[in-house]
């Protein structure tokens, strides 16, 4: 992993031949574009990468206009374990089209900050950024 001056990380996680994580960070934020599909695994993964990559960051954006299949398990997976983040300071914002679907209902449980975003509101400006995110 390669950090530059501004620290800016730009990468392609691939879990399952169904899933994947693209990665993006820059200074103060973590941009994670979820794809395929959202199963027990998917959680577990996506947990990971936000317990590996959310050092030193205040918001995390959780992109998830890419993901086809949600599956009831995988929600309750990751809900379950949001306690491994306990404790830090971030922001959490879901986007796109199964933003709500994603986010905990009870984010207080872990003191995490939650919120939503619905893709009428995504700003041509997002969907600029986040079609310039690239494998590595």
């Amino acid at each position: 992993m390669i950090f530059a001056v501004y620290i800016e990380i730009r990468r392609r996680i691939i879990m399952a031949t169904n899933f994947g994580i693209f990665v993006h960070r820059n200074s103060e934020n973590l941009h994670l574009r979820l794809m395929g599909d959202f199963d027990g695994i998917s959680a577990h993964e996506l947990l990971g990468v936000l317990k590996r990559y959310s050092h030193r960051v205040s918001k995390v954006f959780i992109h998830t206009s890419c993901l086809r299949d949600i599956h009831p398990f995988g929600l309750k997976v990751f809900h379950n374990h949001l306690d491994v983040l306990k404790g830090r300071s971030i922001e959490f914002v879901f986007t796109g089209e199964n933003a709500s679907q994603l986010a905990p209902e009870k984010p207080m449980l872990f003191d995490l900050i939650i919120s939503t975003i619905p893709p009428i509101a995504v700003s041509e400006a997002t969907i600029s950024s986040l079609s310039s995110m690239r494998l590595e």
